[in-house]
């Protein structure tokens, strides 16, 4: 059997060669994960040897990578507000990004019921579930299957008997009012689709990423739908693409909402639009 540091210098080598950026940093969490070892204890245990399966698991990973598919589909997990969530072909890959959301809304407070539309994985519900044990939630998806991944995160991290689960065309299955609205919608032009990063465009569902034209169908969908959904002083909070913090602005003026507000990333672009309902 091959002793880790050679097996790792080797994958590491493999794909700086293929171009792939941040091949160490790729390279150590596919091999901790295959071989079940925190990643930061590999450069502590360099000379653990790894077995024949290991072996051809870790190559097949490896080769996966090389050919541009992302870490968190290889594992099918992605780390996120320092919680692991499953990840499956049906969802979105989970996007740091997204934690300025989750930032925001916890500097609101925990409402008594929010609904997640859109949920793709469920990353947003379940994480402000697990951040607030007394609240409840209600997740939607058009697709069945992004649902089922949405429960197997619920499961996972305990928040299930506080989840609720509803194949919906945004609010067209679902009643409300909610005292909270929260949504990272598909947002990126028609014509910015084949532009996107490979492990984008070739990895993450399409109807996950984009609605077609400009973009802001989804935001359209949910400001038509924030007055009979949305209860007297309760929030909205969408993510957004950075060119698109002023559209979204007027729609939720458009809608009735006020102390409207847009939260920048770290890169300081655009991120989180938020507006409440006047009480």
């Amino acid at each position: 059997m091959r002793a880790l540091r050679e097996v790792l210098a080797e994958a590491v080598q493999a794909l700086s060669r293929a171009g792939v950026e941040g091949a160490v940093r790729d390279a150590r969490l596919l091999l901790a994960a295959i071989i079940g070892l925190d990643v930061a204890r590999l450069s502590l245990e360099p000379e653990r040897p790894i077995s024949q399966t290991q072996q051809t698991r870790f190559d097949a990973a490896v080769t996966a990578r090389i050919a541009g598919k992302p870490v968190s589909r290889i594992l099918a997990k992605r780390a996120f507000w320092g919680r692991d969530f499953k990840v499956a072909p049906e969802v979105l890959d989970p996007r740091p990004e997204t934690e300025i959301l989750i930032e925001a809304a916890l500097a609101i407070g925990a409402p008594a019921q929010f609904v997640d539309l859109g949920c793709g994985s469920g990353i947003i519900a379940v994480t402000l579930l697990a951040e607030w044990p007394e609240s409840l939630a209600l997740a939607t998806d058009i697709d069945a299957a992004c649902l089922g991944v949405t429960r197997a995160n619920a499961r996972w991290h305990g928040v299930e008997n506080r989840l609720a689960t509803v194949q919906s065309d945004w609010f067209a299955s679902i009643t409300g009012p909610f005292d909270m609205i929260v949504s990272n919608p598909p947002y990126i032009r028609a014509d910015e689709m084949a532009s996107l990063a490979r492990e984008v465009r070739e990895y993450d569902p399409h109807l996950a990423l984009s609605p077609g034209g400009d973009g802001l169908a989804a935001y359209r969908e949910i400001c038509a739908g924030v007055r009979d959904h949305l209860r007297p002083g309760g929030h909205v909070l969408v993510e957004i693409g950075p060119e698109q913090g002023a559209a979204v602005r007027r729609m939720m003026a458009q809608a009735g909402l006020e102390s409207i507000r847009i939260q920048p990333d770290l890169d300081r672009r655009d991120r989180v639009v938020i507006g409440r309902k006047p009480v």
